[in-house]
């Protein structure tokens, strides 16, 4: 005698449940996205500050690491947003490096009288694509006027070289107000880049520095 159970015919969903699926689904999607887009451009903007003060630290250590000056340089690109380029030069007393003297390495080719020739240190390039574009998160200099730091042999700001970078300020936009912090980094004259945060209280320790 076959005792199994007799097998259930298969059941699909129905029209009114596929829709009240698709509703719900909807609903999900609408409150979701704009959150995720405002949390997307949240990650990318904390991340600006991290991308200038590696720029700083950069600049800084290979002034130490080849005993010469070097400087970070600032661009705007396409997208609104400041690129970083360090540069490194071997100055002589009578062959200062500044931008009217001096033979500054490029990303091709290694600064004049570098020790390795030409298996010396070349430029580094960074790209600011990935940090959100200008309608997104707004950068201010201070001062305005400066686009680059010099950096002397023992790694502190060179501040014969003026206008120099002492400040670079990131702000979210009118129209993305409130969906991030606004960050700055500041360098001090020993050559050391601070992440901050501007609006922080004095008895803040996330606080910029005076």
């Amino acid at each position: 005698m076959d005792m199994r159970m007799p097998t259930l015919p298969a059941r699909g969903f129905t029209l009114l449940e596929s829709l009240v699926a698709l509703a719900i689904l909807g609903s999900i999607l609408a409150f979701g996205a704009p959150r995720m887009a405002a949390w997307i451009s949240a990650t990318r903007a904390a991340a600006a500050s991290q991308f200038y003060a590696e720029g700083f630290a950069l600049a800084r250590a290979q002034a130490l690491s080849h005993n010469s000056a070097s400087r970070l340089v600032l661009s705007e690109n396409a997208n609104g947003q400041l690129d970083w380029q360090v540069d490194i030069c071997f100055p002589r007393p009578d062959t200062p490096c500044n931008d009217a003297s001096g033979s500054w390495s490029t990303a091709t080719a290694p600064a004049a009288r570098d020790p390795e020739g030409a298996a010396g240190f070349k430029s580094v390039l960074r790209s600011a694509d990935a940090l959100p574009g200008a309608e997104v998160l707004v950068q201010a200099v201070d001062p305005e006027e400066a686009d680059s730091v010099y950096f002397t042999p023992v790694g502190w700001v060179d501040t014969t070289m003026a206008p120099r970078i002492a400040r670079i300020d990131m702000h979210p936009s009118a129209s993305h107000a409130g969906e991030f912090r606004s960050a700055s980094v500041v360098l001090t004259l020993a050559g050391i880049a601070t992440k901050c945060q501007p609006s922080a209280a004095d008895s803040d320790p996330h606080r910029c520095p005076p």
